[in-house]
C-alpha cells in the first residue's frame, strides 16, 4: 500500500500563528542567521491596469506592487510569506531580483539574525498615492522607534520594493 505525503511547504522556515501585531503573523521556526532566504512572495499577478480596474472594496488584501509596476496577490495562491507584519524596526526584508527566465522575484530574507519562535517583520514602506494622511495607516508594532504609521518615512524613496501593501487594505491610485 503507497503513503501518501504531504505537500512539501514552499516556507519551511515559517510558523503562522496568531499575532499580537495583527491577525495573523509568520514566526521562525529554527533559529537562523541574517540573510537567511525565507521564500518567495507568490500569488496571483496583475497589470497596474488590472488593479486599478478591479473593485478591492476596502477588502482585507495581501497586495505587494513591485518596482516593474506588477501587483502579486498572496490571497490568491499565496503561501506563508503573506502573513509577514509590517514593523518599523523590521527583522527582516523584502528583495527584488530576477529569475533565469527574467521574471521578477520577491524574496524575503532575514536582516539579522532571529531566534525560534520569533515574529518576522518587514517594513511596509507604504505609500499614499491619493493623499490619505498617514493616520489613515496606523502602525502597530510597538517598536521604541514606531513612526506611528505604515507609511515610509519621508526620507526613503517611493521607488524600494516594498512600496504596496502586504496585509493592508489596498487603496488604488
Amino acid at each position: 500500500m503507497k503513503k501518501s505525503r504531504e505537500p512539501l511547504s514552499s516556507t519551511p522556515l515559517l510558523r503562522i500563528a496568531d499575532s499580537a501585531v495583527h491577525g495573523l503573523g509568520a514566526y521562525a521556526a529554527r533559529d537562523m542567521p541574517a540573510e537567511t532566504f525565507l521564500g518567495l512572495y507568490e500569488g496571483r499577478r496583475y497589470t497596474a491596469e488590472q488593479v486599478a480596474a478591479k473593485d478591492w472594496n476596502n477588502q482585507l488584501t495581501y497586495l505587494f506592487t513591485l518596482s516593474n509596476g506588477e501587483t502579486i496577490d498572496g490571497a490568491k495562491g499565496g503561501n506563508g510569506t503573506r502573513h509577514l507584519n509590517h514593523s518599523c524596526a523590521p527583522n527582516c526584508e523584502a528583495v527584488e531580483e530576477y529569475d533565469d527566465a527574467g521574471r521578477l522575484l520577491l524574496r524575503f530574507q532575514t536582516l539579522v539574525a532571529v531566534d525560534a519562535g520569533d515574529e518576522l517583520f518587514i517594513d511596509y514602506c507604504l505609500t499614499a498615492d491619493d493623499g490619505s494622511p498617514p493616520s489613515d495607516y496606523p502602525c502597530l508594532c510597538g517598536s521604541p522607534d514606531c513612526r506611528g504609521t505604515m507609511l515610509a518615512p519621508a526620507d526613503t524613496p517611493a521607488d524600494t520594493p516594498a512600496d504596496a501593501a502586504t496585509e493592508s487594505p489596498f487603496k488604488p491610485a
